[in-house]
């Protein structure tokens, strides 16, 4: 396995481990909380480091430590702020733009959630194409508990995931979901030991990087496509997606090296 430096990114670390960019969000003393620069961290984490490595082809991000993938907002930073509905208003859109950047980043996202993941934590899995858990990991939007509801995507994407009443009633009531829940609920796709979570998470991982890069780019982006519209408008995508990679140089090199049984050499064009 090929390993990268660690780079200490302020809030997050950052090394590349055979293809995959690994972030891990790094303030254990806090729950691994979105305080002080955490957005801007993982806005150059994805958008700065990973999207400009040619030889990063998927990205796996996890929290430090066994306890928490990210507890959500730090609320004491926030408990004495006297914000303006207004205010509000447009200073969210910076969030939502970051968190919707990661969910349409061109290369796939995988969570690796170490321990609970709640309030914007959660809504940052969300973004993620897949979610692996540790055993003992819990999920929930406790945001009701405070006054506030899910405002970095929340009420938008947990509904998609895990159906409109099983959304209402893990945000309405606040409740915490242990990680075979999150199974059943279709949350997360994979439950694992603590022991084992990067393990699996690193294999899935490389597993997909593994793969041509035009080929998982457009199929991610039709499936995404696909959940936010109609069947037939979907399909259309589709059609397109396929259109836009059928003459690569990838698929050259896939078709050829499956007619003469030795391994492709893809390059992302």
């Amino acid at each position: 396995m090929t390993t990268s430096d660690i780079q200490d990114l302020g809030t997050l670390l950052y090394e590349v481990r055979d293809r995959v960019a690994v972030i891990t969000l790094n303030r254990p003393d806090r729950m691994n909380t979105l305080g002080s620069t955490m957005k801007p961290d993982l806005a150059r984490a994805f958008f700065e480091l990973a999207r400009n490595d040619e030889q990063v082809r998927a990205v796996l991000i996890t929290g430090s430590g066994d306890k928490a993938f990210c507890a959500g907002a730090d609320i004491k930073e926030r408990a004495t702020d006297v914000v303006r509905g207004t205010e509000y208003f447009v200073r969210q859109k910076a969030t939502h733009e970051l968190f919707r950047n990661i969910e349409e980043f061109e290369k796939p996202v995988i969570a690796a959630i170490n321990g609970v993941a709640l309030g914007g934590g959660l809504e940052i899995a969300l973004c993620c194409d897949l979610r692996i858990a540790a055993s003992h990991a819990r999920f929930g939007l406790p945001e009701i508990k405070l006054g506030v509801i899910p405002a970095a995507g929340g009420t938008q994407r947990l509904p998609r995931l895990v159906g409109e009443a099983r959304a209402k009633e893990l945000i309405l009531t606040a409740d915490l979901v242990d990680a075979e829940t999150a199974l059943r609920y279709g949350l997360v796709s994979r439950v694992v030991p603590q022991a084992e979570l990067m393990t699996a998470s690193l294999e899935l991982s490389q597993r997909i990087a593994q793969h041509p890069p035009l080929a998982v780019r457009f199929a991610k982006r039709a499936i995404n496509r696909g959940m936010q519209t109609d069947l037939d408008s979907g399909l259309e995508y589709e059609r397109y997606a396929a259109a836009m990679i059928v003459d690569s140089e990838d698929r050259i090199e896939g078709m050829r090296a499956f007619v003469e049984k030795r391994e492709p050499q893809f390059k992302g064009r």
